[in-house]
């Protein structure tokens, strides 16, 4: 029997080493934690005030409730696994930022606990799910300065993704509804000579061989917001400049509104040529639900190749194992 490689046996090594580097490097752990521990009891025991939908006093039961109950926030769960993925991705960087008290960042906490209190009081929880992770950021900054803060903006922003919109949602979905039907219809009559007709969210064949409801599910809420993490993703991770990381976040909407307009058009091509029950299928198949994502995906890499032609640099080492 061969004995393992060198390279495959110092992977395991490589990445202990790294971790315990990254823990070496944290000054005050016992704060922090003790801190941070403080902080989720807080919210544990007091972090909701409205009772009528789910009877827990926590925020995390509440945030449970709501993923439960709304497929386009349960990537909510999937949030802390990313950021945690991304801090790794980051360590080198992290490693190396200077860490020291800085009694400043306070203001943040005591920021967070304004904002709870409003929250509280009012019975938006969600405005405690946004002081719960401005008063968690505030205590880092506490133990570990601004320099911290500052390198671990990003990943930690990503935490927005675990606010849930709820019914918050409809003013989103149904302008995109709106907008998704009536660019639909125009490429229908412009390009694919289809004739159809736009009824509010509603495409009919004139003489009724299919119709189809643009419903809030279909409203391209669910690619939108993974289309929009990604490109913040991208953006951070490939370019340390603030103009084209904006430009990719902004890149999102069009591109994630494009990837609806492709998937419904779709629909209708297969409706037109086949029949009601063909675009039916292509409506509920899971591969085809897929066809929302591959324009965004790939607008991203083309719109992230021209940007790094203009002059955006990727951050050196990012990824690297040092040697």
């Amino acid at each position: 029997m061969s004995a393992p490689s060198s390279s495959t046996a110092d992977k395991p090594a490589g990445t202990r080493q790294d971790l315990a580097a990254f823990w070496q490097s944290l000054p005050d752990k016992p704060l922090f934690f003790s801190l941070a521990a403080l902080w989720v009891v807080f919210f544990q025991l007091l972090g909701n005030s409205t009772f009528g939908y789910t009877d827990t006093p926590s925020l995390f039961g509440w945030l449970n409730y709501a993923y439960n109950n709304s497929s386009d926030d349960a990537h909510g769960r999937l949030v802390p696994f990313v950021v945690l993925a991304l801090v790794w991705f980051k360590r080198q960087e992290l490693i190396a930022t200077p860490k020291a008290s800085w009694w400043p960042a306070l203001s943040l906490v005591v920021m967070g606990l304004l904002l709870h209190a409003a929250g509280y009081v009012t019975q938006q929880t969600r405005v405690s799910v946004i002081a719960f992770f401005t008063g968690l950021y505030g205590l880092t900054g506490l133990v570990w300065g601004r320099h911290w803060l500052k390198a671990s903006f990003f990943p930690y922003f990503l935490f927005i993704f675990c606010f849930p919109l709820g019914t918050l949602a409809d003013k989103v979905t149904f302008p995109l509804r709106i907008l998704a039907t009536k660019i639909t219809v125009g490429i229908a009559h412009t390009l694919l000579g289809i004739d159809v007709i736009q009824n509010g969210t509603s495409i009919w064949e004139p003489t009724g061989r299919f119709q189809y409801e643009v419903a809030a599910a279909c409203s391209g809420l669910r690619s939108l917001t993974a289309v929009f993490a990604l490109a913040t993703i991208y953006g951070f991770v490939d370019f340390r400049k603030t103009w084209p990381r904006l430009i990719l976040v902004a890149a999102a909407f069009p591109l994630a509104l494009a990837g609806n307009v492709v998937r419904l058009s779709t629909i209708i091509i297969a409706a037109e040529t086949f029949g009601q029950r063909a675009g039916n299928y292509v409506h509920d198949s899971a591969w085809f639900s897929l066809l929302p994502y591959l324009p965004p995906f790939l607008g991203l890499v083309i719109l992230g190749h021209w940007l790094g032609s203009r002059g955006a640099q990727s951050l050196p080492g990012w990824g690297e194992r040092p040697a």
